[in-house]
């Protein structure tokens, strides 16, 4: 099968970890992650993915209840460690290669990010995640998923959603909500659609690095992306609404 891309980073937030409650590391959600990062690898292309942690900690909600901010971020960039070593335990089991790294050393449980060896891995055909963020406060997990992919010279970045793309309103709550095909990261700004965080989008649109956000829940979506079909809301540099 011919496919768009060589090398891409999927965002992949702590809900594709979790059930109906959205909390914890449910079994089928994991298995159903783990086979759509597999379909990908079977297609030959290179998979990078960063994960997020709000299925076990919201840093956010912690702060207000009188955890300084600085203190609630780590607290969150250790729990993505914990979808990071669940994620990649269910790959092995399903015959994938892959290589754990982290912002934050943690020799016992995974590599220190390294970028030449990320990208060798990937070479190899490991499916590298990437935990621990940024590595530093202040900096949310979709800032390191746009980081990590300039650096490891991603084609695009796949934002793995409950929501099969970008709409104007709450499809749950707005019935007549308009959804995008295409956006360009200037309108996602200035509408404020809450997609990525302002640093995040930055870092995509000054590399010229395409976001597509898409229902990750849905079986297949992912292999029919790389194969090109239209899928979800992408987000890139001349895009028209």
């Amino acid at each position: 099968m011919i496919t768009r891309y060589k090398r891409i980073l999927v965002k992949v937030s702590g809900e594709a970890f979790s059930g109906e409650d959205g909390f914890g590391i449910e079994p089928a959600p994991l298995q159903r992650l783990a086979e759509e990062l597999k379909s990908a690898v079977g297609l030959g292309i290179q998979v990078a993915v960063v994960v997020g942690a709000g299925n076990l900690f919201r840093g956010s909600v912690i702060s207000r209840e009188g955890i300084d901010k600085t203190t609630a971020d780590y607290m969150g960039m250790v729990a993505t460690l914990i979808n990071g070593l669940a994620l990649q335990s269910r790959l092995e089991r399903i015959g994938v290669s892959t290589r754990l790294q982290t912002a934050l050393e943690m020799r016992q449980v995974a590599e220190p990010y390294i970028r030449r060896r990320a990208i060798r891995h990937l070479e190899k055909k490991r499916v590298v995640i990437f935990a621990g963020g940024t590595g530093s406060p202040y900096f949310t997990t979709d800032t390191a998923a746009a980081l990590r992919a300039i650096e490891i010279g991603a084609q695009v970045i796949l934002k793995g959603t409950k929501v099969d793309g970008v709409y104007s309103s709450d499809p749950k709550k707005v019935l007549d909500a308009r959804k995008y095909q295409n956006l360009s990261y200037d309108s996602v700004l200035k509408k404020k659609l809450g997609i990525m965080d302002t640093a995040a989008i930055a870092l995509c649109r000054e590399n010229n690095i395409p976001v597509i956000v898409f229902d990750l829940f849905c079986t297949g979506n992912l292999k029919k992306i790389l194969s090109g079909k239209t899928i979800g809301t992408r987000i890139s540099q001349n895009a028209r609404i």
